[in-house]
């Protein structure tokens, strides 16, 4: 029987996503025999996270799922425990870099993977708050309908169950070690605003996403298929590819990992930046892992907290975060995929020392390009005005700061992979 271990981390109001993440896991447990471990990881306020309680304790029993409802005590206690028993250096420091106080989509979801260790889990099944199920012919359309029967299987066993293979023979004797598919709905990263405002802007700043050095061809192309996931088009049927899966054409609101890859390598505990979640996505096409991608696309939508001044400046902050963290994860990146298999054991997990190796190379770059990102991003806010030229006029105090910050992102996420098969082991115990 597969243990798995499906999982919402969340600092907002979403009772009814837990309520449907319930629904999910029945589904699990019934179609495929699940052991399925339902782990909420609740960062809401003191009134929200109480309502999530009563939600919690409203849900049905329902063979073969537990539901674990952990608020950040609960959290801290647990990762206390763990961090002292791994007995390495810098406890203080693994801890913060575990559950910071900032806002990270990266630390949260390692301390999933953590929790699914101790719970003994063979996979980590990620939905977030702000999205919801499709429905067809009226029932829910459950992602995990998909990840769960080949996670973890060799490749070639998948491939009859399928409805493409686009896989070199090489990899088919290889474990299938992620599952997932996109979002319907709003852009995943809430600059839809700018791009009404001025689309010449909204491409200029989606743009240093890029490589510095990409052709305006590629960086146009780029732009057009960023942060729009599967469009718009609803959920019809089943398909589902057996491949190399592109990083791009997934969402952390809709994927699964097998243990072999997030016991092995935890995500980016960067605060404050949106994006840095994905790791783990480039990281199994680029060691030619195969993977399953499929079309039971999740909807997204916006909170409403987004839309109040607070939230836009928090979420601006989150995304120029992101476009400076582009300058060290472009370069792993390409260090990553010229070393494709080489990334790979013999047992065909991934080798930590040498993702370090790429990410400690790439502190040593010049900041040149993000400073000259940061330029960019000031003149387009100004153009556009209003809170954006508020934006900018913040954004020019903190530069400095900003610049370290994303370098140490990168030493700190370094950091933690060295740390984390002992964490890891720990958390078993």
């Amino acid at each position: 029987m597969n243990r798995i271990c499906l999982c919402l981390p969340t600092n907002r109001a979403c009772s009814a996503t837990l309520t449907a993440l319930h629904a999910e896991a029945g589904y699990a447990a019934r179609r495929f025999g699940a052991d399925v471990h339902l782990l909420i990881l609740d960062s809401a306020d003191d009134r929200t996270r109480a309502a999530h309680t009563r939600t919690v304790a409203a849900l049905p029993p329902q063979a073969g799922v537990t539901v674990r409802h952990l608020d950040e005590e609960a959290q801290r206690d647990f990762l206390r425990r763990a961090v002292r028993r791994a007995g390495l250096p810098e406890p203080g420091r693994l801890l913060r870099l575990m559950l910071p106080s900032a806002v990270s989509y990266g630390a949260c979801t390692n301390r999933a993977f953590l929790l699914a260790a101790a719970l003994g889990c063979d996979s980590v099944h990620r939905r977030d708050s702000d999205s919801t199920y499709q429905t067809h012919a009226g029932q829910p359309v459950f992602p995990v309908h998909h990840e769960l029967p080949w996670l973890g299987r060799p490749a070639a066993e998948a491939s009859a169950a399928v409805s493409r293979t686009d896989l070199d023979p090489a990899h088919t004797g290889r474990p299938v070690s992620l599952a997932g598919a996109s979002f319907v709905g709003e852009l995943s990263v809430d600059i839809g605003e700018m791009r009404s405002l001025d689309e010449g802007v909204y491409h200029d700043v989606v743009g240093l996403w890029a490589p510095a050095d990409a052709s305006a061809e590629q960086r146009r192309a780029l732009v057009e298929e960023s942060f729009t996931g599967a469009g718009t088009a609803p959920f019809t049927g089943d398909h589902s590819t057996l491949a190399l899966v592109d990083p791009m054409r997934i969402d952390m609101c809709n994927i699964a990992l097998h243990r072999d890859v997030y016991e092995v390598m935890p995500l980016p505990p960067a605060t404050d930046t949106i994006g840095s979640d994905y790791f783990l996505t480039h990281l199994v096409h680029d060691a030619t892992l195969p993977g399953i991608l499929h079309n039971r696309h999740i909807e997204n939508f916006y909170t409403p907290e987004r839309r109040t001044d607070a939230g836009f400046l928090a979420y601006q902050t989150r995304f120029v975060k992101f476009l400076l963290s582009m300058l060290y994860f472009h370069h792993v990146y390409d260090r990553m995929a010229t070393e494709g298999a080489g990334l790979l054991d013999d047992r065909q997990r991934v080798r930590p020392d040498r993702v370090v190796e790429f990410l400690r190379e790439s502190t040593s770059l010049d900041r040149a390009e993000n400073i000259w990102r940061l330029d960019r991003v000031d003149t387009a806010y100004r153009k556009l005005g209003g809170r954006y030229a508020a934006f900018a006029d913040r954004l020019a105090t903190q530069r400095d700061r900003l610049l370290d910050q994303a370098e140490q992102d990168i030493h700190d996420f370094a950091h933690l992979t060295e740390a984390w098969p002992t964490l890891i082991k720990a958390a078993r115990t």
